[in-house]
Formats: structure tokens, sequence, C-alpha cells
């Protein structure tokens, strides 16, 4: 299913923005996008979806900048300074040199003075990005249920669609085995030959085989038992899209079956425009988390 998320977060002068997107993938891909400095903090980006999303491909980028509110605004780092003139005075003594520190040298030291918006330690940084991460996904998830909504409405008339075809099927089971045998006296006038009375043994194991081996009430009853599945699977509030793929399948195995078993020409029709409404069910059911 498709969707797209952005949400921001903010720590220790920092903005974190992040953005998420998806797209349809029959197992779930992560791919993260973060700032060198961030890169500690993918594990806990993947965690995160993974306890969310359940299939698609999820594509996050997360981007680090100075906060509006912190202007340019630095951070002096005093303890760094007191230590460096320290130890510069006494370096000084110890080689006969004047105590000539200035203001401006000890600010020329890296590090005691610096941006306000500098990342310290990236594990600081993760409250700010599980903030915008989550905002992202809550974003991207509702795109997602929309979008599953529509899902659902096209899945369910496919499945009516096959329950009607079913229904036809089942009318016509009855009428299959006389249907043959009224075919079969007739084979037997066009060759000329005295056609058989309604009790003869012969016409009657004949017929008998023909049912045996046409019987496909086990099948439609199946079929009725997946339709009632996914009528569950719709209700259901988890992720079902494995389960439907694995419904489609099954569904398809009897329809198969229908058809290699019926024996007839209008049974054989209903069998194709099912197979043709499964088709597009489960190209559908592709793009369900």
């Amino acid at each position: 299913m498709t969707g797209h998320g952005r949400g921001e977060g903010s720590r220790q002068g920092l903005k974190v923005a992040v953005e998420v997107s998806s797209v349809n993938r029959k197992q779930t891909e992560i791919g993260v996008n973060l700032p060198r400095d961030l890169e500690v903090l993918e594990a806990q980006i993947r965690e995160e979806i993974n306890r969310r999303v359940s299939r698609g491909r999820v594509t996050v980028r997360v981007a680090v900048q100075s906060a509006p509110d912190a202007g340019e605004k630095i951070r002096i780092d005093t303890s760094l300074a007191k230590a460096c003139a320290r130890d510069l005075r006494r370096l000084g003594k110890e080689l006969g040199l004047a105590d000539d520190i200035s203001l401006d040298m000890l600010a020329r030291i890296p590090g005691v003075i610096q941006p306000a918006a500098v990342i310290s330690e990236a594990e600081e940084l993760w409250p700010a990005t599980a903030t915008a991460l989550g905002s992202a996904l809550d974003m991207m998830l509702q795109m997602r249920s929309r979008e599953g909504a529509f899902l659902a409405k096209d899945l369910k008339g496919r499945i009516t669609q096959m329950r009607r075809g079913v229904a036809r099927i089942q009318r016509l089971v009855p009428k299959v085995t006389e249907h043959y045998r009224a075919q079969l006296l007739q084979r037997i006038r066009d060759a000329g030959i005295p056609a058989p009375g309604i009790d003869d043994e012969r016409l009657i194991k004949e017929v008998f085989f023909f049912a045996d081996r046409s019987d496909i009430t086990e099948e439609l009853t199946r079929l009725q038992s997946h339709f009632q599945q996914f009528d569950e699977c719709v209700k259901s509030s988890e992720p079902v899209g494995r389960t439907l793929d694995f419904l489609s399948q099954e569904i398809n195995r009897e329809i198969n079956t229908l058809g290699s078993k019926a024996n007839n020409t209008l049974i054989s029709r209903e069998v194709v425009q099912l197979k043709a409404e499964l088709e597009k069910f489960r190209e559908q059911v592709q793009n369900v988390e």
C-alpha cells in the first residue's frame, strides 16, 4: 500500500525532519537515509517501522538543521577555556615566556566556541527523531488506511461476483448427470444400437461412474468456506495481506479442480468467469497490508 508522511522534532537547538513513504511490496523492505552523525540510530528507526508496518517498501529520510529559534547562538565551553589558559600559563613559565594569553587566543582553540546546534551524541537526538518518525508514520498510515478502505470495497465486490458464480454452478450440478445420461442414450441411438431401458444395469453403472468422477460438491463447499474466511479477514483490525494472498491460492486451487472435474459446458463457462475474477482479486491482494 502507498502512503507518505512527514514529522518534525527538536532538541538541543536542532530540528529533526523525517519523511516516510511506502509503496507496494509482497514483503517488508526498509530503506533508511540518515546524516552521518545519526547513522547509529538506524536500528532504532527500523525497529519502530517494523513494529507498525508489516508489508511494503518503506523509505525513510532524516534531515537535521538548526531550529528556527536557535538563531546564531553559540555555546562556550568555559571549562575547556579555563583548562587551556591554565596549561598555557604553566607551559609559559616552564619555557620562560611572557604571560600574554589573550581572549582571542582562547577563542581560537577548537571546541571553546562552537555553534549551539551541534550534535554531541547521536543518542541524545533520538527523542526528537522518535517524535518526528512517529508523526510521519501516523500520517503515512492514515493515507494507507484510506487506500485500504477502497481496496476492501473492491475485494468485496470480487468475492461477491465469485459467490454468484459458485451459486450458479450449484444450481447446474443436479442437471449435469441427467444431461450426461441423455447424451449417452442419444449417442447409442445415433450409432443404430437399440437404446437400453432406464433400468439397464450397464447404463446405470456408466452414469454412476460419471457422477462420481464429476462430483464437485467438496470443491463448492470449500469455496464457500474460503469466502467466509475472507469475510472474517475484512472485519479484522490486524494485517491480513499475507492471509488473503494464501487464501487466493486456495481459491485458485478449488476453481481449477472444478474446471477439470465438471465435464459440462455451462459449468466450464462459469469456471472461466471465476478465474477472470480471481485474477483481479489476486492482483489487488498484493497491495493489502
